[in-house]
């Protein structure tokens, strides 16, 4: 709920340094301040005793990176001509693809990554401050003037936030849906793929100091690490081909909805067909790329189209908002993601319940990409009453002139 508040907030600012950039600092100082208390906190709190402030870290964190990527899809929206909305919002795609590959190298450094959290987490944030500043050097922004009755109040955010659906189709409420559908699926690769790697694929156990469970789990790691490689170099040309398919004629949800299908094929297979395949296992797990890169890229592009022609109708302009609820759909599919493999494995063993997991994952895929064909994205929202009225009255005044 947050985000969407941050991002009315940013629509309305009227600072002198823009209505993006404060939020954008902000968001990169305590995801610092964050990052380094979670990664921190065996150090401060003492050893066995560091996990309530980590948990409590890393929903913060979670938070702040949302956060910072709402304000920075909308200063591109506020820099590009409209026609370029949907392929700028793609090229987001291209840079998470050489972040992810930045970070799955980094994981490589250690056999252990989580017995070096620390130092791992300093190299992350400082290559995080030295991209934020790159990109406000160059992006700049001219003090927002607002235009009409803005409420300015306490409650001026909330406002926004409700103010920000008018003018949106109701194929924007379908929209959420899917990505928190896709976004679950996902949340499975992302964050319990080394597991799956590590203690399924591989037969290992985390808490062996020796002996054939303890290589086989270093081995699950290294193969995790080298799969997500594989899957960031993948996720470029990816990217890059979801760019050029955006500059044609063809709707935008004809190229996601067969994208989120892979996903659901890919889950199928590491449910029912992988087992102790490590070959296999790469491969599904570089094909889950298609629907990340795919739910990452295209709805952002889709909400700035269908924002910008909410603007040309009449309607107060709240990209930043409708992108932080669109983010909201991440976090919604991330916790939907944990809370239902922590019930599976309240009476499951780990390999079961990632088992069972990936067959809730694939029919939420699978409903999703078949969804995705309803989206129809080549129709341009509705007008509003105001701009109707104005054609009917051009209208009227022409035929009246010819007669």
């Amino acid at each position: 709920f947050v985000g969407p508040l941050v991002g009315a907030w940013s629509d309305q600012s009227t600072s002198k340094w823009g209505r993006r950039r404060p939020v954008i600092v902000a968001g990169l100082i305590s995801t610092v301040v964050a990052g380094l208390l979670y990664s921190g906190a065996e150090q401060i709190m003492g050893e066995g005793k560091g996990v309530y402030l980590a948990a409590v870290m890393q929903w913060v964190l979670d938070f702040t990176v949302n956060a910072m990527q709402t304000p920075f899809r909308a200063l591109v929206s506020d820099l590009v001509a409209p026609k370029q909305q949907l392929p700028m919002q793609i090229f987001f795609a291209v840079v998470c693809a050489v972040g992810g590959f930045i970070a799955f190298s980094i994981m490589k450094i250690y056999d252990k990554t989580e017995d070096h959290m620390l130092e791992l987490m300093g190299l992350v944030l400082l290559l995080n401050v030295v991209c934020v500043g790159a990109a406000l050097s160059v992006a700049t922004e001219k003090q927002y003037v607002r235009t009409g009755d803005v409420n300015s109040s306490a409650c001026g955010p909330l406002a926004g936030m409700l103010a920000g659906f008018k003018g949106m189709p109701k194929a924007f409420y379908l929209l959420l849906f899917i990505s928190s559908m896709v976004w679950m699926g996902n949340t499975v690769w992302g964050t319990y793929g080394q597991i799956w790697f590590s203690q399924s694929v591989y037969p290992g156990d985390p808490d062996a100091e020796e002996g054939p469970s303890a290589r086989s789990y270093v081995k699950g790691a290294d193969a995790f690490d080298s799969a997500g490689q594989i899957g960031s170099i993948v996720q470029l040309p990816l990217a890059l081909a979801f760019m050029g398919l955006s500059l044609t004629k063809i709707p935008s949800h004809i190229i996601l909805g067969p994208c989120i299908l892979v996903g659901g094929v890919v889950c199928f297979l590491s449910a029912f067909v992988v087992g102790h395949q490590h070959v296999l296992a790469t491969i599904c797990f570089v094909l889950s790329n298609v629907p990340l890169t795919a739910i990452g890229s295209i709805p952002y592009g889709i909400v700035a189209v269908w924002s910008k022609a909410a603007v040309q109708a009449g309607n107060v302009g709240s990209v930043a908002m409708q992108m932080a609820v669109l983010n909201c759909c991440i976090t919604v599919g991330q916790e939907l993601c944990h809370m239902i493999l922590g019930g599976l494995e309240s009476y499951e063993s780990v390999d079961v319940a990632l088992k069972n997991l990936f067959i809730i994952s694939a029919v939420a895929n699978g409903t999703a990409g078949i969804c995705a064909f309803f989206l129809k994205c080549g129709q341009a929202p509705g007008k509003s009453t105001k701009e109707k009225s104005i054609e009917s009255d051009e209208s009227e005044e022409v035929s009246t002139s010819i007669e």
